[in-house]
């Protein structure tokens, strides 16, 4: 790939977008693209598997904006999944200045880039993810509702609670998407979320923007969603059950041991912690509870996540 060499003063962005069956949405957000004030951004996007009008629209908006602007992946077409698909074009994109994911269906409000480039520009000496709240709208991109405001500030081991780094709004400079690119998540993961972890586990800086940047259309389709109250996501949390989310904490903590050597002394402390207090007694778990960091964000998910832990 070869992308425009970015400058000091204008970090250039690649825009990592995979589509599947997205010919509904995809062309707003597309233009949602040309309307960005950063100016500085490259597409590289893969299709995971369309049966619609999906490929024919990118074809479209490839000849529009140039061909060396939109590109698309070598091992685009086979249905890998979302997060497999994403995480396969992070793999590509890492000699790129700066990488941002970008679901389908969302429509980006113009200083989306700006914002993040402004970041990116001030914090050059460590790995850097940034993301920020949005508006939940509905599929007519109405009924615009500010998404929850964050009570306590993102880290390690917070990451293997809750995953608040909206993908749809991250981006993440060269030293962080390399971190996250050389160590897979596991199964089941989500990309943003694995990108999280790592990237806060390593010691990285999370910086989470007040201002909405992006309109996240809410659907059918979603793959994932957004429940628009604490009380709604806690009762969500309580329809999927301690099965899934304890699951996914045992893999992210055994992939994150695989990689320890390149995690902060603190996050290896962290997760010697927590991984014994997974394997052990109940005052094992209750010990690793006393981590003031590792909780969820409100005070209803945080008792829930205690009861679940605590239960093994």
């Amino acid at each position: 790939m070869n992308f425009v060499t970015a400058t000091v003063t204008t970090p250039r962005i690649t825009i990592l977008l995979s589509t599947y069956n997205g010919g509904r949405f995809s062309p707003a957000q597309l233009e949602s693209f040309e309307r960005q004030s950063h100016t500085a951004w490259d597409i590289l996007w893969r299709d995971d598997g369309s049966s619609d009008e999906t490929r024919q629209i990118m074809d479209q908006f490839t000849a529009k904006i140039g061909a060396g602007r939109c590109v698309e992946a070598d091992n685009s077409g086979p249905h890998l999944g979302a997060a497999p698909s994403f995480l396969t074009l992070l793999a590509r994109a890492q000699a790129c200045e700066a990488i941002a994911f970008s679901d389908q269906d969302d429509v980006w409000l113009p200083d989306k880039l700006a914002r993040a480039a402004a970041k990116l520009r001030d914090i050059d000496d460590q790995p850097l993810l940034y993301c920020a709240r949005q508006y939940l709208v509905d599929e007519a991109l109405q009924g615009m509702k500010l998404s929850m405001m964050l009570s306590n500030p993102p880290g390690f081991p917070a990451s293997l609670t809750q995953n608040i780094a909206h993908g749809n709004t991250m981006v993440m400079n060269r030293q962080a998407a390399a971190l996250v690119a050389k160590m897979p998540g596991p199964a089941g993961t989500i990309h943003d979320w694995w990108s999280y972890i790592v990237v806060a586990a390593c010691g990285g800086k999370i910086i989470i923007d007040p201002k909405p940047v992006v309109l996240y259309r809410q659907h059918p389709d979603n793959l994932i969603g957004s429940p628009r109250s604490t009380l709604g996501r806690a009762i969500a949390a309580l329809q999927r059950g301690p099965g899934i989310f304890m699951t996914m904490m045992r893999r992210h903590v055994s992939q994150l041991q695989t990689y320890q050597a390149a995690l902060s002394p603190q996050a290896q402390s962290d997760l010697s912690l927590i991984s014994n207090a997974l394997q052990g007694s109940y005052l094992d778990r209750v010990k690793a509870l006393r981590s003031p960091h590792f909780r969820r964000q409100t005070a209803l998910e945080n008792l829930l996540f205690r009861f679940w832990f605590l239960m093994g």
